[in-house]
């Protein structure tokens, strides 16, 4: 549950009269143009004195339903996308990746956030920190949602050293593909259709199985058992501790 602004002040009561605590989140929500309310205006400010009390959560910890903050780089961007939502109003949604030193999982931009992308403020490599975001099982493993009392921070300044800890999530196999299984179909949370597979390799150490999405899935469709084959930026994502290999957009099949 998220906290309110009374909750809120009792972590900078020692540094903030409660008038200049309020005068404060009047301010900060004018700068905004009213986009949020009083109780995120206060959780904003409230970090920003370094007195979030709600300690940082691994991605290697993430379960689904859990609230929580998480830090993390980008490393993945994906196309954007439009839908229609059931009541008519049209919106906007892109899926990114977050990796920190533990692993990595989703994180899902909506609406006026897509501009973040868009003017490039946010890019591959780019610094985050996600304040009280709240964690969902996705199609492809966990994701960080930034809700109505979520808050995103780009290259905060509390930012953990990640440099030369963060784990690559591009990787790539080389085998021969033992079996292709039947094609499912679903629908996205934004009203979007997609298709994934799962498909096995066998290299030389051992067989691992890949899930492979959307567009890969029709090009795997051009291969048959047996045949040598090549995979490219591979995604690493982990969940519920288990390392799991997936092949969307960015992926590369080549037959050997």
């Amino acid at each position: 549950m998220h906290k309110t602004k009374v909750q809120l002040y009792e972590n900078v009561k020692d540094l903030k009269t409660k008038k200049e605590f309020e005068q404060k989140i009047k301010s900060m929500q004018k700068e905004c143009d009213d986009l949020f309310d009083e109780d995120t205006i206060a959780l904003l400010l409230v970090d920003e004195m370094g007195r979030n009390k709600q300690s940082a959560s691994k991605i290697s910890d993430l379960e689904h339903g859990l609230e929580c903050t998480v830090f993390g780089r980008i490393t993945n961007i994906d196309e954007s996308k439009n839908f229609e939502r059931k009541n008519g109003s049209s919106g906007r949604v892109v899926n990114l990746e977050l990796t920190d030193d533990t692993g990595s999982c989703g994180l899902v931009l909506w609406d006026n956030d897509v501009e973040l992308i868009k003017s490039n403020k946010i890019k591959e490599g780019t610094n985050v920190k996600v304040v009280n975001g709240y964690i969902k099982n996705g199609f492809t493993g966990l994701e960080v949602n930034i809700g109505r009392w979520g808050i995103l921070e780009i290259e905060p300044k509390d930012m953990p050293d990640l440099k030369d800890k963060t784990p690559s999530t591009k990787n790539e196999i080389e085998g021969t593909l033992i079996k292709v299984e039947h094609t499912r179909a679903f629908f996205r949370d934004d009203g979007s259709f997609g298709f994934v597979a799962n498909i096995k390799i066998k290299d030389n150490d051992g067989t691992k199985q890949l899930a492979v999405w959307d567009d890969k899935v029709k090009e795997i469709q051009g291969f048959k058992q047996g045949d040598s084959i090549n995979i490219r930026n591979i995604d690493i994502r982990r969940r519920n501790g288990k390392k799991e290999l997936h092949v969307n957009g960015n992926g590369i099949i080549k037959k050997l």
